[in-house]
């Protein structure tokens, strides 16, 4: 368990229509098909939840996010960024349905309750278009991501273990 006691989200992100951005969601499919999840551990399907998660996060101990990143690598290259390298940042909506992870976590740091653990890991995308299936960029590394976010989760206190015979064989 967490620090503030208040547990650990594992938290996909992305839409699995639009190629490498449903990486996180990929990932987060993955991690619950061939790890055991301990207590204290919540795997969130965040893709398209927008403010929904805005009272999840805020009263999680830790948050890991699983995303496809753009931070200008080669596709397929690892992306991790801190809690300080998150966007929390507020943008100019034209519906409440346009609200994204951005704004969520601005929303979160104005109340003053943004989890003092989040971590994004992830990988560079190759490309985000209307298709329903990874790049192979992205596709050969998804098992590296999930080991990735398990090796994460026990050192953030949660130990894991990989089902005897995963949940998708």
């Amino acid at each position: 368990m967490s620090e503030s006691g208040a547990g650990t989200l594992v938290i996909g992100l992305g839409n699995p229509l639009m190629g490498d951005d449903g990486l996180g969601l990929a990932a987060l499919e993955r991690l619950a098909a061939e790890w055991i999840i301990p207590p204290g551990v919540e795997l969130v399907d965040g893709g398209t939840w927008g403010l929904n998660l805005l009272h999840r996060i805020e009263a999680a101990g830790q948050v890991l996010f699983l995303d496809a990143v753009n931070a200008g690598k080669e596709p397929g290259e690892a992306v991790e960024l801190g809690r300080d390298q998150l966007p929390m940042v507020l943008g100019l909506k034209l519906s409440p349905h346009q609200i994204d992870l951005r704004e969520v976590l601005a929303l979160a740091k104005l109340r003053g309750s943004v989890p003092s653990t989040m971590v994004c890991l992830g990988l560079q995308p190759a490309s985000v278009e209307m298709r329903p299936a990874l790049s192979p960029a992205l596709a050969d590394r998804l098992d590296d991501l999930v080991a990735a976010a398990a090796a994460r989760l026990e050192t953030w206190g949660h130990p894991l273990r990989r089902r005897a015979v995963p949940a998708h064989a």
